[in-house]
């Protein structure tokens, strides 16, 4: 932990192997060797393995390295535990070492190429530069690491900038996370009540089945006595028993009425909660969207989940955390968008978002950061010069990743 908090400091390298070679060489060999062999892990020091482990593999490869090297329980082994494992075995020239290196070069095969074809540090920093605007970090961190000619400085710099941008990921998508479990729980207990209220429906409709039964065979009853009767006789105990059973017969009336008006509340009930539980369902199925577009972003670029827009656009983004504004900025420039930004009235004036709106192909806006007037503003504008606009679900870096990666659509 010291390490990382001092990490603006210079950052020593062990390389005792690599510079016993180059001791041993001519001047003209070294040069050829250096620019030639690059580094392994264990030529590094100690304090680049985790960052190295955690940025450049995923754990599904970390998790077939320690499964060939006979780790026994590589399959069922936390997260956590195969990268501690992982990182140990950076350190280590062996056989598990040789397989971790070889798993990083063979995911960062073309990467690797075009940073081998540079010869100087300056060289280096510019592609580094290149592909972390492109969003492709984990491959250019391994070939900055690697590579012979990087110095110091450089490793240095570019192990902060990797150190710092876990940190901004991790804050960008912990409220999202927790807003995911949160609505996972939801859903849970919503089921649950679904379900016992299912339940006293059922026993309802079987009561009120058997009160009407019991109604139908009274009345039968009834008519058989009044037939037999004829006409009005004295009050007897045939029709003492009568009385009674029409006043059991009125009771079972209103308890069947109550029962029907319960059951209509409760189906009225079961139908909000079915309304509500698609509702969360919906917004559980986007959460997990925006956070997956996020980590292919992140973590793989280059795999094919990227999306990049097939010409040049111009996107306005009204309102937002003015803290994000240069990610967002870069996550736009990666696709091919030209990003143009208003805070929604905080210092910029609403009076310039008509001449905005103007120039731009389409407009998105998130509803959690935005006054009411500016949000109508937008809509308004958007619609007199029929430009497409989209509410975004908050002014997180997912939910920004996820409306660049869609087609264009007209809100409704």
């Amino acid at each position: 932990m010291s390490v990382l908090l001092n990490h603006k400091q210079p950052l020593p390298l062990a390389l005792p192997h690599a510079a016993k070679r180059l001791d041993q060489q001519p001047a003209s060999d070294q040069a050829v060797a250096a620019k030639s062999q690059r580094l392994k892990t264990w030529d590094l020091a100690p304090m680049f393995h985790c960052s190295i482990v955690g940025t450049c593999l995923t754990t599904s490869e970390l998790r077939q390295v320690l499964a060939k090297v006979g780790d026994i329980d590589a399959k069922v082994a936390t997260d956590h535990a195969l990268h501690s494992r992982g990182v140990r075995a950076a350190g280590q020239r062996d056989i598990s070492g040789k397989l971790l290196n070889k798993a990083l070069d063979r995911r960062h095969e073309r990467i690797l190429k075009q940073f081998s074809k540079l010869s100087t540090p300056s060289e280096i920093k510019a592609q580094w530069n290149k592909a972390v605007d492109e969003g492709d970090i984990s491959g250019a961190y391994w070939a900055v690491l690697s590579h012979p000619a990087s110095e110091r400085a450089l490793v240095n710099e570019v192990f902060g900038e990797v150190h710092m941008l876990s940190h901004l990921v991790g804050s960008s998508s912990r409220l999202d996370l927790a807003r995911l479990r949160k609505l996972q729980l939801d859903i849970e207990a919503r089921d649950e009540k679904i379900a016992r209220q299912e339940t006293r429906l059922q026993a309802a409709a079987k009561d009120h089945a058997l009160l009407q039964k019991r109604v139908e065979e009274l009345e039968v009853s009834l008519l058989k006595k009044q037939a037999v009767a004829g006409e009005p006789a004295p009050m007897g105990a045939d029709q003492q028993q009568e009385t009674r059973l029409l006043q059991r017969l009125q009771a079972a009336d209103q308890r069947a009425d109550e029962y029907d008006g319960r059951l209509i509340a409760l189906e009225a009930q079961l139908a909000e909660a079915e309304r509500r539980a698609g509702a969360l369902a919906g917004e559980n199925k986007a959460l997990q969207r925006e956070l997956d577009i996020l980590e292919s972003v992140v973590t793989a670029p280059d795999t094919p989940g990227a999306i990049h827009s097939s010409g040049p656009q111009t996107l306005l983004y009204v309102g937002g955390r003015p803290n994000l504004f240069y990610r967002l900025r870069k996550l736009a420039e990666s696709r091919n968008i030209d990003l143009v930004l208003h805070d929604g009235g905080v210092e910029d004036n609403l009076s310039l978002l008509p001449a905005m709106v103007g120039r731009v192909s389409w407009a998105i806006f998130p509803v959690d950061c935005i006054s009411h007037s500016a949000a109508d503003m937008v809509k308004r504008l958007c619609r007199e010069n029929e430009k497409p606009y989209l509410p975004l679900r908050s002014a997180s870096l997912a939910s920004f990743a996820a409306a660049i990666a869609q087609p264009l659509a007209v809100a409704e």
